[in-house]
């Protein structure tokens, strides 16, 4: 019961760890939906992003094992939370020689700290569940349920923030002109900052910006004092079980490797690097394009929390009727819903007269994404049971690597290009899925039941 002893401990070392989280991210993913706008001269927001997923896949290769074994859970946690305040601090003075190598130093933060994070919960649930003589899987399950239920709300609170104060701007009283407009949506104008409040260099008071970016950096301040405060560090014999179980970089590198081997593996790529693109393109290029280019800068904070309530609830509720659905038919969901969403975003002319379509689009967006995030994982975990750290490491590589190739490209390719890319990854994804869904029907292997070993990145996307 929750009066254990015991229990009451790790309960407030998951709240700390949880509430930390979420006011780091609160940071975080609302400075990301603002990249491209704030940084629009010659691609900077973009490239800064790009860069940060490019360091994300260098490190999720080489650093957790390392950092974990060498500085334990909560400082590695700690560590990592300071590289993403790091960021914060590089928006204040953005610039090429200041905001990519801030994103590169987030980039080499973000695997330690969800790996550091999934290792500090596992071990804290099997060493409850030991001692009180519960299975160990319901209790991780409980705890990583707790965590996901408080950190996913950080992209309301993020955006929502971004929004109220960006909002407090008086330069918002003329409509864009025709020719601004013109250069809206999908075939925008490329290397023109036209537009409305496209950034803080064409309108935004630079006194909000630097008041948002000063909210946003307290906050993964605060989050970094209160793991070192409150989160308990855990016992040296308790983590030394875990220690003896983390492989080298080598031998993780290489198994990473030799997991391409598998036919299946290979087939889901286009899937994988789909998450990225699709995420990317929302981030960067419909904030930039349609949000920020047609009602301002201070309206993507909203747009984006339609997307992150969304995406919030249909991941619960998705989890919950795949049981009932299958993960086919909600692949199927997923690939028609944003096939719908491509094709009106290269037919719709974004105009004031329809301000509804700017927030129904990411609300549905977010739903496909939620099929996107849980589904996909889900896969991972099932066809790959026995080789799960190699599978779950492709996973962050290839979906790392769509960030990196939608960010990359953002700067040279219209919209619409950009759309027609994503549409025809979607489409081979979806071909190859079904072909690996098809081999599976046919072999129809059903392993043994393992120990429960859960992935250090099954929200590794929010970064």
């Amino acid at each position: 019961m929750l009066s254990h002893p015991k229990m009451e401990k790790n309960l407030k070392n998951i709240l700390a760890i949880s509430f930390g989280f979420l006011l780091l991210f609160t940071a975080y993913g609302g400075l990301q939906s603002l990249q491209s706008s704030l940084h629009s001269e010659q691609g900077l927001g973009v490239a800064s992003l790009s860069v940060v997923y490019g360091g994300l896949i260098l490190s999720s290769m080489f650093l957790p094992p390392i950092l974990i074994k060498k500085f334990g859970c909560k400082w590695t946690i700690v560590g990592s939370m300071c590289c993403y305040i790091t960021f914060s601090l590089g928006n204040f003075k953005a610039s090429w020689y200041t905001l990519i190598p801030t994103s590169l130093i987030l980039g080499l933060g973000g695997a330690p700290l969800w790996s550091a994070k999934c290792t500090y919960l596992t071990i804290a649930g099997n060493s409850y569940a030991q001692k009180a003589g519960k299975i160990g899987k319901d209790v991780i399950n409980q705890y990583f349920g707790i965590f996901f239920l408080i950190f996913q709300s950080s992209g309301v609170w993020g955006n929502l923030i971004s929004s109220l104060v960006l909002s407090q701007s008086s330069n918002r009283d003329t409509n864009p002109s025709e020719a601004e407009l013109a250069c809206c949506g999908a075939y925008d104008c490329m290397g023109n900052s036209v537009g409305n409040d496209s950034g803080a260099s064409n309108g935004t008071s630079q006194t909000l910006i630097y008041t948002l970016l000063g909210i946003y950096t307290g906050s993964g301040v605060l989050s970094v004092f209160l793991v070192i405060v409150f989160l308990d560090q855990i016992s040296a014999n308790e983590e030394e079980n875990k220690k003896e179980e983390n492989p080298s970089f080598c031998s993780t590198f290489l198994a990473t490797l030799r997991h391409l081997k598998d036919v299946r593996q290979c087939l889901l790529i286009p899937l994988t690097m789909y998450s990225g693109f699709e995420q990317g393109f929302l981030a960067g290029d419909y904030t930039k394009s349609y949000v920020t280019c047609v009602l301002g800068i201070k309206f993507v904070g909203y747009v984006m929390i339609c997307f992150s309530a969304t995406n919030s609830l249909f991941s619960m509720l998705f989890g919950k009727i795949s049981q009932f659905t299958g993960r086919k038919a909600l692949f199927a969901l997923a690939a028609i819903i944003h096939l719908a969403c491509i094709i009106t975003l290269l037919l719709w002319k974004p105009r004031l007269e329809n301000p509804a379509v700017f927030f129904i689009i990411p609300a549905l967006w977010g739903i496909s994404d939620a099929v996107w995030q849980t589904q996909t994982n889900a896969l991972y975990g099932v066809l790959f049971e026995k080789h799960k750290e190699a599978a779950f490491a492709n996973y962050r590589l290839w979906e790392s690597l769509g960030f990196v190739i939608a960010f990359g490209y953002s700067t040279f390719l219209q919209v619409y290009i950009k759309l027609y890319i994503i549409l025809a990854v979607l489409v081979v994804a979806i071909v190859l899925y079904g072909i690996v869904e098809h081999l599976e029907s046919k072999t129809s292997n059903t392993p043994n039941k393992e120990p429960i070993k859960f992935p250090q990145d099954v929200q590794e996307t929010k970064m």
